[in-house]
């Protein structure tokens, strides 16, 4: 049986305009190079909501209105390393709430439920593996309301018919009067995200190339990494940051699993990944595109990102 990274590697391959998900950057090896990438100097998008979340974490909750205990459910929820300042804030402050992550990777909610229980025991923490949208079916059936958390500018990798898809699913998947907390990386001057996302320490190559040694891996492929080289490109007027992995001559790669071959001619594209950055004014319109109401946008001093508040 074939399964679906294999599908969509396959798919995306064989495509007119190569092509392969972000989503499959992340396996062990990925997953510490992304550590890396967070850790660059470069790389503002960490900091900016780590500040927001820890400068203004009293702020956001007063901001909710709500006045009886409540959910927080975070969709992804990772190394849960920013949302800690909020949830810090609220054990902190006597507040009653669950917290509810949700992860598809069983070894991340293992990891974060046993770190957060160790540096925050008051916490009440429901952890749930599995598909989001499942997982808030049985939600909107609590008697509580809910706060959702979708952090960390995700909803930038979505092309902008496929993120109004998403957050209109997460509309219907909540309660009137519940809220959503969405983080968007801001559009500013290029050069400080060019220099984000085409770094000179290699490292959002490396990225990038360890998609085709998971490949190599996975599939029985024989990519040979140093004929592909990495490059990005930032249009501020559209605010898109495509990334490109480049195939340096013509060859032929097979697919062992697969029994497939694919051909590449000298300099073709592999686009792998979109981070789209929003003016304010699209987040607004972005917000009532899909049924919500903008309550209030909580940027870092720079103004380099915002965590946007949504009521349904």
């Amino acid at each position: 049986m074939v399964n679906t990274f294999a599908q969509d590697v396959l798919n995306g391959l064989t495509a007119k305009n190569k092509h392969l998900s972000s989503k499959y950057f992340y396996d062990d090896n990925g997953s510490r190079i992304f550590q890396e990438i967070m850790n660059m100097p470069e790389y503002y998008l960490t900091n900016a909501e780590f500040e927001i979340l820890s400068m203004q974490s009293k702020q956001i909750i007063d901001a909710l209105g709500f006045s009886t205990p409540f959910n927080i459910i975070e969709l992804g929820a990772g190394d849960g390393l920013k949302t800690f300042k909020l949830l810090e804030y609220l054990v902190n402050a006597n507040i009653q709430f669950n917290y509810v992550p949700i992860d598809i990777s069983q070894e991340a909610i293992d990891i974060l439920t046993e770190r957060l229980k160790e540096r925050l025991p008051g916490l009440n923490i429901k952890p749930k593996v599995g598909d989001y949208f499942e997982i808030l079916k049985v939600n909107k059936e609590s008697a509580y309301p809910s706060l959702l958390l979708f952090l960390g500018g995700n909803i930038g990798n979505y092309q902008e018919e496929k993120a109004s898809e998403l957050l209109s699913l997460f509309n219907e998947n909540m309660k009137t009067g519940d809220k959503l907390l969405v983080g968007f990386d801001i559009k500013k001057n290029p050069i400080i995200i060019h220099n984000a996302y085409f770094d000179k320490h290699g490292v959002t190559k490396r990225f990038n190339l360890n998609l085709l040694v998971r490949i190599n891996r996975e599939l029985d492929a024989d990519f040979k990494i140093d004929d592909f080289d990495f490059y990005c490109h930032y249009d501020p007027i559209s605010g898109d940051v495509k990334s490109y992995i480049v195939s340096l001559r013509k060859q032929t790669v097979v697919l062992g699993a697969l029994n497939k071959t694919i051909h590449f001619n000298y300099n073709e594209l592999i686009w792998t990944e979109l981070s789209k950055k929003y003016t304010i004014y699209e987040i607004s319109n972005l917000a009532e595109a899909t049924n919500f109401k903008l309550t209030s946008n909580f940027l870092d001093c720079k103004h380099y990102f915002t965590d946007s508040l949504w009521v349904k």
